[in-house]
């Protein structure tokens, strides 16, 4: 069908190409036609490319779109223009579009472990042909609710009706790419999926809305500019997906025990993505199972690690072994119950009191083991016990010094704890706090919350502060209340 919309004679010309691995067709104007095939170049024929040329195709496919994007209806096929400065087509690229089955063998424990997934790769590498047939062993084989957020029709085909290589999961289009961001979101609000399909993540709200989308517990698998997890790092606007980085001014004790300089770069916070592929090329990838242990070991200057998977003769090896499977995610701890708090390196009457006296329900344990989470000694929190207790999930917060006010402060944060204020208030200015947030960082404008008592605010401020935004108080009592901002700040 692509061929089709050729003119005589490049239809001629490109046809016998089409069992040879062809990528791609360049219509160039006042130059020769050429076929791109997976190894090399064929030109087709001596004929220079007219303008007729290239208005003989536009007049086949489907309008361009804003990003100079064509298709051809219910096919995977992708025709991208190149404009003059008085915007006219002076260019063609026809992009062959299949739908492949069984490239994503290497990946499929990935995928059925229902961790959120990044591929990075090169221009061309497959990484949205592996896309799409996640999607259809998600929704197919994994009988999961999955909607694709496809912006330039590649991943479900152009038209209305998607392409079967996506098989039952749904398809929502994108009006022009700067709304990818709104309609990631849009999937997720209004559609229940279980899991969401993005290609292209580029952009600090797609970023954001990446981050929201996991934050809400469905399980998403993407694409993003880059072809190493080194690049994504270097990248500032792409770094939050693997948990974002920041420079660290260690006291020389701490810098001691490290054996590090004072001042190092860490991981900021836990990243949006699980695990993360690079793909090599067609038949190779670098698989990195726990994404966040991955750039700790960059960060710190190790390597990087990660298990390289090939398809050799239909089957998949791993280093020359047959590849094996994903680790489980790493369970979380049980919510049901009271928290179980663990005292490291801090006195437990002293604890017992403080919680007592701040009327917390929450129980101490003897064994980190059955702890939900542990309050640690700055000085010692990267004690080996600790670290094996938070691979396993367990939240670890440090206080500074062994005192009750220090604790009493750590507590109030965690446990959002205002004297005076019943705690059904407390917990809807958190929730509110929490949506408004998530929309600040996917839509990237203003958003004012409910008048609350002053004590209230402040609650909503440490949580703004958390997610490094920036908040104020408008309006006068009784109904002051807090306005969140993008990261530029408040407006003048």
């Amino acid at each position: 069908m692509l061929i089709d919309v050729l003119p005589e004679p490049l239809r001629s010309a490109a046809a016998p190409l089409v069992a040879q691995e062809l990528l791609e067709i360049v219509l160039d104007f006042g130059r020769p036609a050429e076929a791109r095939l997976s190894e090399r170049v064929v030109p087709l024929g001596d004929h220079l490319v007219e303008r007729r040329d290239l208005l003989h195709v536009l007049e086949r496919v489907s309008p361009l779109s804003e990003d100079n994007r064509a298709g051809i209806e219910r096919t995977l096929h992708r025709i991208s223009a190149i404009r003059n400065r008085k915007s006219e087509v002076i260019g063609l690229t026809l992009r062959v579009g299949r739908a492949v089955f069984g490239t994503i063998d290497m990946l499929r424990d990935l995928v059925e472990s229902g961790r959120n997934l990044l591929l990075l790769g090169r221009p061309g590498v497959g990484k949205t042909t592996k896309l799409r047939e996640i999607a259809r062993v998600l929704a197919d084989d994994l009988k999961k609710r999955v909607v694709v957020v496809d912006t330039s029709n590649e991943i479900g085909g152009d038209g209305d009706v998607p392409h079967p290589g996506i098989g039952g999961a749904r398809r929502m289009q994108v009006s022009r790419p700067d709304r990818q961001h709104a309609v990631m979101i849009e999937a997720v609000e209004n559609h229940m999926p279980e899991a969401i399909v993005v290609d292209e993540i580029g952009t600090a709200p797609e970023a954001a809305a990446a981050r929201t989308i996991a934050e809400r517990g469905v399980q998403l698998v993407g694409t993003a500019h880059g072809t190493t997890l080194e690049n994504l790092i270097q990248n500032p606007t792409l770094c939050d997906l693997v948990g974002g980085i920041h420079t660290v001014t260690l006291s020389d004790e701490e810098a001691r025990r490290r054996r590090t300089s004072k001042t190092i770069t860490e991981r900021r916070g836990p990243p949006t993505f699980d695990s993360l592929v690079e793909i090599i090329d067609r038949r190779e990838v670098m698989v990195h199972a726990d994404t966040a242990e991955a750039v700790d070991r960059l960060l710190a200057g190790r390597p990087v690690g990660g298990e390289r998977r090939k398809l050799v003769e239909g089957k998949v090896v791993s280093d020359g072994r047959a590849a094996p499977k994903a680790p489980a995610p790493k369970p979380s701890p049980p919510r049901q119950g009271p928290p179980r708090l663990y005292a490291h390196a801090i006195s437990r009457e002293v604890l017992a009191k403080v919680l007592d006296d701040m009327e917390i329900a929450a129980r101490i344990v003897d064994d980190p083991e059955r702890a939900t989470l542990v309050l640690s000694l700055r000085a010692r929190a990267g004690d080996r016990a600790l670290r094996e207790v938070a691979a396993r999930g367990v939240e670890i917060q440090v206080v500074k010094k062994n005192s009750s006010a220090e604790m009493r402060r750590v507590l109030r944060n965690l446990f959002a704890v205002v004297p005076g204020v019943e705690e059904d208030l407390v917990r809807e200015a958190v929730t509110e706090a929490e949506h408004a947030i998530a929309r600040v960082l996917a839509d990237r404008v203003p958003v004012s919350l409910a008048p609350r008592p002053a004590a209230l605010r402040k609650v909503q401020h440490r949580l703004v502060s958390r997610h490094h935004l920036e908040a104020t108080s408008a309006g006068h009592e009784p109904f002051r209340h807090l306005v969140i901002y993008p990261d530029g700040g408040a407006e003048p």
